[in-house]
């Protein structure tokens, strides 16, 4: 089953287009109601997602994060094919790897 949100047919441009649509309208929503939305609403972490897409500034944390596994060496198709046959994706159904 795919996420609503899937671009369809590889459109990559148009699903970065809804995603940055999206996220201008959550701060004026936010402001009607008097919410500040300069505080991050929880302490997860930072994703490439809210830096990309959202055109939020990289935590030290994240940048830390990202200089760290910048040295990690590269998986082997064999440790990819290990790690997708693991995950049982979405639908929880360990025979249809995502």
């Amino acid at each position: 089953m795919t996420s609503p949100d899937m671009p369809k047919d590889g459109d990559f441009a148009s699903y970065l287009e809804g995603k940055v649509s999206r996220s201008a309208e959550v701060p004026d929503a936010a402001m009607s109601v008097g919410v500040n939305v300069s505080a991050p609403a929880t302490a997860s972490r930072q994703t490439i997602e809210q830096i990309l897409v959202e055109g939020q500034e990289p935590t030290e944390e994240f940048l830390e994060e990202w200089i760290a596994g910048q040295d990690e060496p590269d998986l082997s198709d064999e440790e990819l094919e290990r790690q997708a046959l693991e995950a049982p994706g979405d639908d929880g159904d360990p025979s249809t790897p995502e």
